[in-house]
């Protein structure tokens, strides 16, 4: 009989202790994997639908120039999906994943977590410990064609109040001079379309377009949804 709930790794860490946990559902008839940070709930790969469409949708939008190979961003690497997803488009040359937490990228590289067994060890994957949010703020040494961002619940709902300046328009133009002329920005929420957000995304964005990802939620019996914020088209960018 599987075990009903294993704690695969607890670690301290300076935003709180982070814990990694498998516990066997029934209803699912399967092993889930659970993230908390210190109280929160962080994620569940119950619920892995949007962010695998966090990056389907956002290089379905892209074009790889005269064949090149396509540059690919990720911010927060969590349970893996959304880096699985964009390695899967044959076009990707390269996939940055940019995490915060060291207890994660050890996950990884241990291979803890079966769905996405191979990510660390895959050549064009590379797992860097870092705060995505400086890195967005600093001068680019390197432009994407799509920078792929889930870390907070939402632009309302922050894991850190050092990281509610990147949604606002001067945060957003910061990042935007990382993408590549035609890049893609897209974003990962939990919540309901933000009309805030997307007022601040107008202002540096020409395109932008936001989209509920529905999926089945087990646990309630029900459906429930996250969203996609896509962005492209720099405003002002042919005259900087």
């Amino acid at each position: 009989m599987p075990l009903r709930f294993e704690e695969l790794d607890f670690q301290p860490t300076p935003m709180g202790d982070i814990s990694l946990r498998r516990r066997y559902d029934p209803a699912a008839r399967q092993d889930v994997y659970e993230v908390r940070l210190g109280d929160e709930y962080l994620m569940s790969s119950l619920f892995t639908v949007a962010e695998r469409e966090l990056a389907t949708l956002a290089l379905d939008r892209l074009t790889a120039p005269d064949g090149a190979a396509l540059r690919v961003l990720v911010g927060g690497l969590g349970l893996g999906y959304t880096a699985q997803a964009a390695l899967t488009d044959p076009r990707v040359g390269e996939v940055t994943v940019v995490e915060y937490s060291g207890p994660v990228l050890d996950w990884h590289r241990r291979e803890l977590l079966p769905d996405v067994a191979g990510l660390a060890s895959d050549p064009r994957c590379r797992l860097v410990q870092g705060d995505f949010f400086h890195r967005m703020r600093e001068e680019p040494q390197v432009r994407y064609d799509a920078i792929l961002l889930d870390i907070d619940h939402s632009p309302r709902h922050v894991l850190h109040p050092s990281h509610a300046a990147f949604y606002d328009a001067a945060g957003l133009r910061a990042m935007a001079r990382h993408l590549t002329d035609d890049g893609v920005f897209a974003l990962w929420s939990d919540d309901p379309p933000d009309a805030a957000f997307e007022a601040e995304s107008e202002q540096v964005f020409a395109e932008r377009s936001s989209h509920p990802v529905p999926f089945a939620n087990l646990l309630t019996g029900g459906e429930s949804s996250n969203t996609v914020y896509l962005a492209r088209g720099v405003r002002g960018a042919a005259s900087a």
